[in-house]
């Protein structure tokens, strides 16, 4: 049955819908940007660390990632916002590692561990094809900075085997910005995290200085692909960009800037999704480094938050219902 949806203006529902990577495919430009994707490994650049070691020869950097793409799950995923999890999940295939470092993580077993098993492109194309044939409403692709080539090799073999539904890109937004190119034509939903405008911040809790700057590229190259978050009749996303921002005790005014920023340089009609569920993890609880973010936010927090957001302009909000 067709979700409860806030979207009523008909600017943001799409009746017809195919995944633009149909598009990319029949004009045959697929197998391109496999190539282009995969020569990226040979000196890594693919993410702002700029580590420049040949993955291709299986050496890593920062995110610990080689040749080939570390996945440490796979499954339909109910946790995800109302619009991506539908009746049947969002079809999640979760990346191991990471090239943030959050001292706040609440993934840090898989994103600064080893996890999983390391997968070829036709592998992680089996993944996808199950998941799409358990009715999952689109794959959602977590944590894929670090491995973006290895994900262009998987959506092409996919596509000739049947994949039919929305691709996800669930990200950080510390992403490179020839990563990001290579998915335009690929992605139809980019869903970033925008975590900090302060850089001092950014350096502090995930030991990368340039987050602000980079997440900002990031989110206006992902807008000009897809634009603002469009609904099918269903309720359920289709296209374009779903910006997530978690609110960290103590700050508020970064959340504000951060909405500020949305509305006057991406769009207005931003879809944000405001989050509440910040807990002290990781390397966080009783650190006398991190006392200031060793807590929950306040509701006074949460709702200063929302004040902001709305004093800014923004308007479409994520609810669960």
């Amino acid at each position: 049955m067709p979700l409860r949806s806030t979207v009523t203006d008909p600017r943001f529902v799409l009746d017809d819908f195919e995944p633009v990577y149909l598009r990319t495919w029949r004009e045959g430009r697929l197998e391109k940007k496999v190539e282009a994707a995969v020569a990226e490994l040979a000196d890594c650049r693919i993410c702002p660390r700029d580590c420049g070691v040949d993955r291709l020869a299986d050496e890593t950097g920062v995110c610990h990632s080689g040749r080939h793409a570390p996945v440490a799950s796979a499954f339909a995923h109910f946790g995800e916002e109302d619009c991506l999890r539908g009746w049947n999940g969002s079809g999640t295939i979760f990346f191991a590692f990471c090239n943030l470092r959050c001292v706040f993580c609440q993934n840090w077993d898989i994103s600064q561990a080893p996890a999983g098993e390391e997968m070829e492109a036709a592998e992680i194309a089996e993944l996808m094809l199950a998941l799409q044939e358990r009715g999952c409403h689109n794959i959602n692709f977590v944590t894929p900075e670090h491995v973006a080539p290895q994900v262009v090799e998987a959506i092409a073999v996919a596509v000739p085997r049947g994949l039919r539904v929305p691709i996800v890109y669930n990200t950080s937004a510390y992403d490179g910005l020839a990563s990001l190119r290579l998915m335009d034509g690929l992605v139809d939903i980019y869903m970033p995290d925008f975590k900090f405008w302060n850089p001092e911040t950014a350096r502090r809790l995930a030991r990368a200085r340039d987050y602000p700057e980079v997440a900002r590229a990031a989110i206006a190259e992902m807008h000009r692909q897809v634009g603002v978050l469009r609904f099918g009749p269903d309720g359920l996303a289709r296209r374009g960009v779903l910006v997530r921002h978690l609110v960290m005790p103590g700050l508020v005014e970064e959340s504000a800037e951060i909405f500020r920023w949305l509305a006057s340089e991406v769009a207005v009609d931003t879809y944000v999704n405001i989050m509440g569920q910040y807990r002290p993890e990781h390397r966080v609880p009783d650190n006398p480094r991190y006392v200031d973010i060793d807590r929950c936010p306040r509701p006074d927090e949460m709702e200063a938050a929302y004040t902001a957001a709305r004093a800014a302009g923004l308007w479409r909000f994520d609810r669960r219902h």
